[in-house]
């Protein structure tokens, strides 16, 4: 012990003062688990009420196509809903036994459908439904842009 001035120091309190007052730096990660937790139960409800179908689409165009080069049937359908099998007028009651005789002897059948850009989406869907029904091959044609 040292005395000075009338103060009596101590080395060992001083070592054990320092020690103290040393200062650490500590972060309690205990809460971050629950956070995390959380927000990521928070961004999968969110996603799941995202609507998939925001996407506007101008159809048919395409920048670049494929060209079929087998032997196949066209199917056109104008503005005015009149049906064509290769360019001849059919009705659409005659269309599925108009395809199958338009279809008859041909390995691998295509059929490619030429519908005006104008008319209802269904009237394309009716159309490849009845081609997967008579289990054909339906191409959409689209023109260059």
């Amino acid at each position: 012990m040292i005395a000075a001035a009338g103060l009596y120091w101590n080395k060992e309190k001083e070592e054990v003062m320092r020690r103290k007052s040393r200062m650490h730096s500590e972060m309690k990660t205990d809460s971050l688990s629950d956070i995390m937790f959380f927000l990521m139960l928070f961004f999968l409800i969110i996603s799941t009420m995202v609507n998939p179908s925001v996407i506007k689409l101008v159809l048919p165009k395409a920048q670049s196509g494929q060209t079929v080069t087998k032997q196949n049937v066209t199917i056109s359908i104008d503005a005015q809903k009149n049906y064509f099998i290769n360019n001849k007028p059919v009705v659409f009651d005659q269309l599925e036994n108009d395809l199958l005789s338009e279809l008859k002897g041909i390995e691998e059948p295509t059929v490619v459908l030429r519908v005006d850009n104008t008319l209802p989406v269904q009237i394309v869907v009716d159309l490849i439904s009845l081609g997967n029904k008579m289990k054909v091959k339906m191409i959409l044609a689209t023109k260059n842009s």
